[in-house]
């Protein structure tokens, strides 16, 4: 797994990887673009809408919705990322942290209409990831979302025959979404949808 210094290091070279990646179709970021647009089309249906975002990275979807009007929040445990980020949205609230250790003080206080992230809860174990994501239900609004697209499977069974394809550079670190187990875990605190974009990606639509 790679740590923030590992993040940092990567920073100024981080958009061509995965454009390398997602042209070519291949694990880990083949449907990438379509992933991020349709999480920013999902947030563009509510103007001047709150956001947070987990795991901004340089910024590449956000500094979207941030020109488009929308209000930025942001925890990215990458120095070097949220100095990129931040030129591009210099008004955003941009956090550094690690979100192993949960949400920054002062965020859990606020109220959000969205909640985004993309290519980040990977990082978090399976059962760390249903943790996170139940602390991060409080904090939407009546009718707000959380919107995770990521390495993401519809099943157990999914993932490994995407694993099999990919034994020479498979992240062991790494921990990958699958769809019917995050819904069962979290069936019964809200409504998980998943919209699979690509053999190893796709976007997952929850509301409370």
């Amino acid at each position: 797994m790679l740590n923030n210094k590992g993040f940092n290091l990567w920073a100024d070279h981080y958009d061509q990887t995965v454009q390398v990646s997602e042209e070519n179709g291949r694990y880990p970021f083949a449907g990438y673009k379509e992933i991020l647009n349709s999480i920013f089309n999902e947030v563009m249906a509510k103007p001047n809408s709150n956001v947070l975002d987990i795991g901004f990275g340089t910024g590449t979807l956000t500094s979207k919705l941030y020109e488009n009007g929308h209000h930025i929040d942001g925890v990215d445990f990458s120095s070097k990322m949220i100095s990129i980020a931040q030129s591009k949205m210099p008004a955003a609230n941009l956090l550094e942290w690690d979100i192993t250790n949960g949400l920054p003080p002062g965020i859990n206080k606020e109220k959000y209409d969205f909640i985004i992230s993309t290519y980040t809860l990977h990082h978090l174990t399976d059962d760390e990831k249903i943790r996170f994501i139940s602390h991060l239900l409080p904090l939407l609004n009546s009718e707000g979302k959380i919107c995770i697209g990521d390495i993401s499977f519809e099943s157990r069974e999914k993932l490994e025959q995407c694993r099999q394809d990919n034994l020479n550079h498979w992240d062991l670190d790494e921990f990958y979404l699958v769809y019917d187990e995050l819904d069962s875990s979290l069936g019964d605190h809200c409504a998980c949808d998943f919209y699979p974009i690509s053999h190893c990606g796709g976007v997952f639509i929850i509301r409370k």
